[in-house]
């Protein structure tokens, strides 16, 4: 009977022994994976990221939403944008111009409402396109016949390089102002007007 108790003795002294032991390697474990840094992922920052410009011209609310690639050290214009073709002035999605009024763009009217904005840049002349189809990829599905307007500009050569392809929408006094487009060496502008 004495050696039946120590037995059991034994084994239950074994058994909390073993189970202290598994809890201490477990805690010792939840602690050495809480003592390990954390491992922070980095995010890459979007090459062409989504901008705006917003701004007031007369009782005109003006809103430009678009992507803003940057230059990185390429050849732009008659090479990442080729010449005499439609541009969708910017990248990914198409630029969308919207006016809270009636607008005069270089004298033409334009109703108010959503548009995209196009451009096909030329050696000394480009093409700015207002179109109604403003939700698109690129300028896969540009299509001439939803045009609302042409208007051509003369191209500017900046004295310094916009890295980041930019949109100012700039007001002036009665009524009017300018919409410019900046990047590379190249900026292009046009009067807008509130009517």
């Amino acid at each position: 009977m004495k050696y039946r108790i120590t037995t059991l003795f034994t084994t239950l002294t074994l058994s909390i022994f073993l189970f202290a032991c598994a809890g201490e390697k477990k805690q010792a474990e939840e602690l050495k994976v809480e003592d390990e840094p954390a491992v922070v992922e980095e995010v890459a920052k979007p090459k062409s990221p989504a901008a705006n410009a917003t701004n007031t011209v007369g009782n005109t609310m003006v809103q430009i939403d678009y992507y803003s690639p940057g230059v990185r050290g390429r050849n732009i214009y008659g090479g990442l944008v080729a010449f005499d073709e439609v541009w969708v002035t910017g990248a990914h999605s198409a630029t969308s111009i919207k006016f809270s009024n009636d607008v005069e763009l270089n004298g033409n009217k334009v109703s108010k409402g959503k548009y995209a904005l196009f451009t096909i840049p030329g050696r000394t002349e480009w093409t700015l396109i207002i179109n109604t189809d403003y939700d698109q990829h690129l300028a896969d599905n540009y299509d001439q016949k939803k045009d609302v307007l042409r208007l051509q500009l003369t191209p500017e050569k900046l004295d310094s390089i916009q890295e980041h392809l930019r949109y100012e929408v700039l007001p002036s006094d009665n009524n009017e102002g300018k919409i410019s487009i900046s990047w590379a060496d190249i900026k292009v502008s046009f009067k807008i007007a509130s009517i």
